[in-house]
């Protein structure tokens, strides 16, 4: 009950924490991002019903003083329907292709916000990264300043030639540089996140990816699904484009409730004030372009097919770099690993010997600040293997 209950609570705060990150764009560019989702719903809503062509309402009043001297005045009112029923299959195509088309906006707004998504992301964990920077620049600012104390000495006792002073010096001089760097790097970076996001990015907890299996990202991968839904739209396409140039079948009805010229009212009339009239027709256009607009949509079918083909080898050998640097990453990491352990060894060895007064404090403090670089190093290469997986996380929908 116990191990139920930890793995509950780990799973809850997961989804809060995806959550939380999920919605951590500020509210203007969630709700722009909202408003083109509606606005592509709404787009495609009105494209599935563009078929259906709209009902004409009419009135007119007319009036004539062509016969005699009196003004004949009469109104009209009629309800007009023309509508194709049958376009070869048109019809039906028309509306899968506003469906492909919908699907493919969609996915391609959802990348667009996951990579804005990302970036903001990838600058919490940059944050962090600059952090640890600056603690292992303030470290070898340390070594310098104590290299350099020892270094005075050697030379102030005619041991060390000057040049070793004089670099020792520089090297410190660089490396407090090279903060002051890190500092600005620091302020850009919190001006960017500022920009994507109205959240506080000292309070927002950076989530912990793994790297999940190829099959699943090519699966769910946005570049390559929206591709595979504009291969769809062409595909329909082409139909709509081949039954434009087919027999076409419309109805068309209308209902008329006008008043009669009273000039043509007389004894035995049979003219009626409400009346109907309906029908139907076919069609067929015969056009000189239609063998070049066909097969230009055809064209544009095969392209877009290819065009599914060559996005999933990019996919595929997207992930395939994403894993073998990870694998570098892993044997840096391992090294700094190994680097700890010597330089752990060091720093107890010459911690005895400054015990023993064979070493001074300044050899201990040393080998201590070089043993914190190595785990900071560690801890660094870690945050690295974040930032490329989260290139891969932002390709794909509902991760973070």
């Amino acid at each position: 009950m116990k191990k139920y209950f930890v793995a509950c609570s780990l799973l809850f705060c997961f989804i809060l924490h995806a959550d939380e990150l999920g919605d951590i764009l500020s509210d203007n560019k969630s709700l722009l991002f909202d408003y083109q989702f509606e606005s592509n719903d709404l787009e495609s809503d009105k494209l599935s019903k563009s078929w259906i062509n709209p009902i004409q309402l009419r009135y007119s009043k007319n009036y004539t003083t062509q016969f005699g001297d009196k003004t004949i005045h009469t109104g009209t009112y009629s309800v007009t329907i023309d509508q194709p029923i049958f376009r070869s299959g048109g019809i039906y195509y028309a509306i899968k292709y506003s469906d492909a088309l919908r699907h493919a906006n969609q996915s391609d707004i959802t990348l667009q916000r996951r990579k804005l998504i990302g970036d903001a992301v990838s600058i919490l964990f940059n944050l962090k990264k600059t952090k640890l920077e600056q603690k292992k620049m303030r470290l070898l600012i340390k070594n310098d300043t104590i290299d350099i104390r020892q270094k005075r000495d050697s030379y102030e006792a005619g041991l060390l030639d000057s040049s070793f002073l004089d670099q020792a010096i520089l090297k410190k001089s660089q490396d407090e540089a090279t903060l002051l760097e890190m500092e600005l790097n620091l302020l850009e970076l919190k001006q960017r996140f500022s920009l994507l996001s109205d959240k506080n990015p000292e309070k927002l907890k950076l989530p912990v990816l793994k790297l999940m299996s190829k099959e699943r990202y090519t699966e769910e991968n946005l570049d390559l699904r929206t591709d595979r839904f504009r291969a769809e739209v062409s595909e329909y396409n082409e139909k709509i484009t081949w039954a434009k140039y087919l027999p076409t079948v419309s109805v068309q009805g209308q209902y008329i409730n006008g008043d009669i010229n009273p000039l043509f009212v007389g004894p035995g009339s049979t003219l009626q004030e409400q009346y109907y009239n309906y029908g139907f027709s076919v069609s067929m256009p015969i056009d000189l372009n239609a063998f070049a607009d066909i097969e230009a949509s055809k064209v544009e079918k095969l392209r877009a097919a290819v065009q599914v083909l060559d996005r999933k080898e990019t996919v595929q050998e997207e992930y395939q770099w994403i894993h073998n640097s990870l694998a570098v990453l892993d044997k840096k990491i391992a090294l700094a690993q190994k680097d700890e352990k010597v330089y752990q060894n060091l720093f107890r060895v010459t911690k005895n010997l400054a015990k023993a007064g064979e070493k001074t404090s300044l050899d201990t403090a040393i080998m201590h600040n070089s043993l914190q670089i190595r785990k900071l190093d560690q801890q660094i290469y870690k945050i690295d293997k974040q930032i490329r997986l989260l290139t891969l996380y932002v390709r794909m929908e509902n991760v973070l």
